[in-house]
């Protein structure tokens, strides 16, 4: 005799094989897929405007101009101590110069509000072509 079956699960025959496709596994891959493409797309749509070197037959000469800032803060362009204003006037010969490459060398104990201010004046001064100096040796 066979026992009585309740009527929420009179609708399952546990004899027979699930034959229906399953759809929760599809719907949270499809889910991750979304995400996936919410987060990337702006990243791959951002763009920074930068202006690369052309390939040219010639080398011309470079000028390498040096800008330190020592741990008090103060600022020497070519080994010559000067201010915010006299820094400003030199290096707008040198932002107009094609051949001019102005290398920052920051001393690692300077303070880093002195290190943007003086970033700063050299943006103002319509400086281009900047490369940043790093340590040579342990920092401590």
């Amino acid at each position: 005799m066979r026992r009585p079956v309740p009527a929420y699960a009179a609708a399952i025959d546990e004899g027979r094989p699930i034959a229906d496709l399953n759809m929760t596994p599809l719907i949270d891959v499809l889910l991750v897929l979304i995400v996936m493409f919410i987060l990337l797309v702006p990243t791959i749509t951002n763009e920074v405007p930068i202006t690369l070197p052309g390939p040219s037959g010639r080398v011309l000469p470079v000028t390498t101009h040096r800008l330190a800032v020592s741990r008090a803060g103060a600022v020497t362009l070519d080994g010559a101590a000067m201010s915010d204003a006299a820094l400003a006037a030199r290096l707008a010969p040198v932002g107009r110069d094609e051949q001019a490459t102005l290398v920052m060398a920051t001393d690692p104990a300077a303070r880093y509000e002195r290190f943007v201010q003086v970033l700063a004046v050299v943006k103002r001064a319509g400086v281009t072509r900047l490369g940043f100096e790093g340590l040579s040796g342990p920092a401590f």
